[in-house]
């Protein structure tokens, strides 16, 4: 799976420069995909949907925010979430797993702490994000290991082959100093340093309307090549069953799609992101299944990854509101035991059953959440 050659806006002709700058790079990417797909043969018997909701969670969001409202967001999501997903329970008879990747930047253990509350009640993990500009590798690498060990003082960090283990997602969007200007990030070869440093997978993508979007969509892959170069995810390898582990960052992507909005002949950009201004919806939900995104020769396991910035006030309106049990509702249509089985997944489980998938193992996903990185302590023993 090769990706196109990037091209410089500047010199294209005016039409395709318009293109460019509405950051549809990864259109070709998406069209390939979706005529590649259409020649699969329709996988027979139950499928099952693996979805995980991963939230970039900034409490401190904002300029100016200080600790007093980043505790009120918190607190919120403390006080509403276990009720919300309370009401709903997969195939397996799990609650709703929400994925809270927390930006090192704005760590305090009083943020956290609530967090890891609902970590030991079996609602979510807490993984790893990240806001970093004019960084080094070593001043990056200094970060990330203050950052893990401030997290793993609560419990959330679980060890894997004798080091900590956790999944990444850049802030804004620049994996791998992917930017023209060189701006939010700095460092080439982050691929390499995430990887060495225990982070097992990069669930930063789709990152629709940037530049920072590959040209590869819809994929569970590798990145080919030397990893260590800028914007290495740009080329990379699909796995399939009986890809083997290699010692390089797995990315999984969110689905990436054109679609159009109910009752509007206008196409639209669907990259899986959930707020105030375009809520979850049973809509979006089948062009979300419809992308087909799963390891190749494995396509009754569809992957579903949706993002969202779920501190912000406004946003969080949604996440724990009506529009929320609504589109729970929407997901139980894809739970029906014959047809279709529902899985919440964390950001976590969903690597272990794409490493799983590779593996050829056939179980059902339930007994494969722990295939190889295992929960962390704070749920260790705990109902789950």
């Amino acid at each position: 799976m090769r990706a196109r050659m990037r091209l410089d806006p500047a010199r294209l002709p005016a039409p395709l420069r318009r293109i460019a700058d509405k950051q549809l790079h990864w259109l070709p990417g998406w069209l390939g995909d979706r005529a590649r797909k259409a020649l699969r043969p329709r996988p027979r018997g139950t499928r099952h949907l693996l979805f995980a909701l991963c939230d970039h969670f900034e409490p401190l969001h904002g300029e100016g925010t200080g600790l007093v409202t980043g505790l009120e967001r918190v607190n919120r999501w403390r006080q509403l979430y276990p009720s919300l997903a309370g009401h709903f329970r997969d195939a397996s008879g799990r609650h709703p797993r929400h994925s809270f990747f927390f930006p090192g930047e704005q760590y305090d253990p009083t943020l956290i702490e609530p967090i890891a509350e609902m970590v030991q009640m079996g609602l979510g993990e807490v993984e790893i994000h990240l806001h970093h500009e004019n960084d080094t590798r070593e001043s990056l690498g200094s970060s990330l290991d203050k950052t893990v060990a401030a997290l793993a003082t609560h419990g959330v960090v679980p060890q894997y082959r004798g080091k900590p283990a956790w999944a990444f997602i850049h802030g804004n969007w620049c994996l791998a100093n992917a930017r023209r200007d060189g701006l939010m990030c700095g460092v080439d070869d982050e691929l390499p340093l995430l990887y060495e440093m225990g982070c097992y997978a990069d669930f930063t993508f789709p990152a629709a309307r940037d530049e920072s979007q590959p040209g590869i969509v819809n994929a569970i892959y590798y990145p080919r090549g030397d990893v260590a170069r800028r914007r290495a995810y740009e080329e990379g390898d699909r796995v399939r069953v009986g890809s083997r582990r290699l010692d390089r960052l797995l990315l999984i992507q969110g689905p990436l799609a054109m679609s159009r909005r109910p009752g509007s002949v206008r196409l639209r950009i669907d990259g899986g992101s959930l707020d105030w201004s375009d809520p979850p919806t049973a809509e979006r939900l089948r062009t979300w299944v419809r992308q087909g995104i799963s390891v190749e020769g494995r396509p009754e396991w569809v992957f579903v990854k949706v993002h969202t910035h779920g501190a912000i006030e406004r946003n969080a309106d949604v996440l724990l509101g009506d529009a929320m049990l609504r589109f729970h509702r929407a997901l139980a249509a894809y739970n029906d035991g014959l047809r279709w089985k529902l899985h919440y997944v964390s950001a976590r489980e969903m690597y272990n059953l794409a490493r799983a998938a590779m593996d050829g193992q056939t179980a059902n996903p339930e007994q494969l959440l722990d295939y190889e990185v295992p929960p962390p302590p704070r749920i260790t023993g705990a109902a789950r």
